[in-house]
């Protein structure tokens, strides 16, 4: 699934419009869906989705000892 996807169906799932999360997260829904075309929104910006959704979103590498490491943090 790619991260358009991903953002689109939570859209579905949290029922609300594309539009109304690019105001959530203060962008334009034009400037947002050329990110969605073009695969590049930021790790920032899916943790500022995640917030205004209230919902979490995870980032990271999982070693095969179970270690796992994130962006900013390692666990």
């Amino acid at each position: 699934m790619t991260t358009s996807d991903m953002i689109r169906t939570l859209c579905e799932k949290q029922n609300i419009s594309l539009a109304e999360l690019c105001r959530r997260i203060d962008q334009t829904p034009q400037n947002f869906n050329k990110k969605l075309k073009r695969g590049t929104v930021s790790f920032e910006e899916m943790m500022a989705i995640a917030k205004a959704l209230g919902v979490e979103y995870e980032q990271r590498f999982i070693l095969s000892d179970g270690e796992s490491i994130s962006s900013g943090n390692k666990t």
